[in-house]
């Protein structure tokens, strides 16, 4: 895959332009983009929690559909109307309550329609996952 098209700061502005409802909060953050790889913070709240104080299924799909949206438009540019096409997710573990979430999105595939990817979301600073999302995004004809 080539060089990234879009730099943190670059997908940072076109986000908070295009798609400010992700960065309400502030609690989410770009780490890292690479055009084939990124990673991102959410910063814990109490709002992730599900009953039984675990981090919740939904905090989860949306950490990792939102980072693959991420790592695609550091692949291709600032391409708005890219959309999930298919996001499948496997609860692993637990997450802990008081740990930030991180997603680690990674492209397995970039084609000229459609881009697969993965994404490994991990609780705090443990090494082992707690879900594991593969996700496909088409993408519009420019």
């Amino acid at each position: 895959m080539a060089a990234a098209k879009m730099s943190v700061a670059e997908l940072e502005k076109f986000l908070h332009d295009e798609f400010p409802q992700a960065f309400k909060g502030g609690d989410i953050t770009i780490e890292s983009a690479d055009g084939e790889t990124c990673l991102l913070r959410q910063r814990y709240n109490e709002n992730m929690l599900r009953p039984g104080g675990t981090v919740s299924g939904p905090t989860l799909m949306a950490m990792a559909d939102f980072a693959m949206y991420v790592v695609l438009l550091s692949a291709i540019g600032p391409v708005g109307l890219a959309v999930t096409t298919n996001l499948n997710i496997n609860f692993l573990r637990k997450g802990q309550p008081g740990q930030d979430v991180l997603a680690a999105a990674r492209l397995l595939k970039l084609g000229k329609r459609l881009a697969v990817g993965e994404v490994n979301l991990l609780s705090g600073t443990s090494p082992d996952p707690i879900a594991h999302v593969t996700s496909t995004y088409s993408i519009p004809n420019k």
